[in-house]
């Protein structure tokens, strides 16, 4: 075989099923909506190698209702919805120039920030529904003219949180420092998840003492990823997730290709791999802290 064929795979096929885990875990954030396979799809393939349970995560309103009525139609599914950070400024101030990669759209201004921000806490209010996020903080996508509206959304998010009794979904993307300022400022939820952690190691520590958790996603198998790997091997067991976020961010060898609940192995094994522990140890402490961060 040639040796550049593995680089000449078709990268839109989904990666193999890996080996079961030992210990059934939790996918603690997920687009099920963004990806291929229908829901029942998903679930199975997921089960199948020890993935019972994910967590559906809203990224906009229709997102979040779809959420809300996934989770409702699924034992194994619990629903999170929001605003994600970077749906706020495209609310109030359109997206002409498609920045966002999400289509164009008109200014709504403030008062439609407000509506949409109403119906995410109608929806928060839902039994099924775990959780509030994704939102945060997002300024590598977002200028600076689009910085007020997340904060202002962002806010309204953790007070949602605090008022329902569900746990907050923090996107955080090149804005560590601002997110925990709003976090501080605010008084955050009794349970609050960094999904795909992206600090340090010395954030780690912030986010431990602040008794936040941290969920990894398949970058921290990314050969760039050393400061990810630092900060999953500092940071406490009773404190840790992993995700998919799938469709993105799948795990090495497969980056690159379609994400899915059933990766989640992968990342498991690679994060035992890190901190120096046997899998199932690992897998059980995971499964463990999702439950308890998402109260189900």
């Amino acid at each position: 075989m040639p040796s550049n064929a593995g680089r000449n795979a078709d990268t839109s096929a989904a990666p193999p099923l890996p080996a079961p885990l030992g210990v059934p875990v939790a996918d603690s954030h997920t687009h099920l909506d963004m990806q291929t396979d229908t829901v029942e799809e998903a679930l199975a393939k997921a089960a199948s190698v020890g993935v019972t349970t994910v967590v559906q995560v809203g990224c906009d309103v229709r997102g979040s209702r779809w959420a809300a009525e996934t989770a409702a139609a699924h034992d194994a599914v619990h629903a999170a919805v929001a605003l994600h950070p970077n749906e706020a400024p495209r609310i109030v101030h359109g997206d002409p120039d498609n920045w966002s990669r999400q289509g164009a759209r008109r200014a709504g201004g403030a008062a439609a920030l407000d509506e949409a921000l109403a119906e995410i806490d109608r929806l928060a209010a839902l039994p099924h529904v775990k959780g509030v996020g994704e939102t945060g903080l997002d300024y590598f996508r977002t200028g600076p003219e689009g910085k007020e509206a997340q904060e202002y959304s962002f806010r309204a998010h953790v007070e949602m949180a605090k008022r329902h009794g569900k746990a907050l979904v923090i996107h955080d993307r090149d804005a560590h420092a601002d997110v925990l300022r709003v976090l501080k400022e605010e008084g955050a939820p009794e349970r609050t998840v960094f999904h795909c952690y992206s600090g340090d190691a010395e954030m780690a520590e912030i986010c431990a003492r602040a008794g936040y958790f941290m969920s990894f996603a398949g970058n921290v198998t990314f050969k760039n990823a050393q400061n990810l790997r630092d900060a999953l091997a500092v940071a406490p067991p009773e404190l840790l997730l992993v995700e998919t976020d799938a469709p993105f961010l799948t795990p090495a060898p497969y980056r690159g290709r379609p994400n899915a609940p059933y990766l989640v192995p992968v990342t498991v094994r690679a994060m035992a791999a890190v901190r120096g522990v046997g899998e199932d140890a690992l897998a059980t402490a995971l499964a463990a802290n999702t439950a308890r961060a998402f109260g189900y």
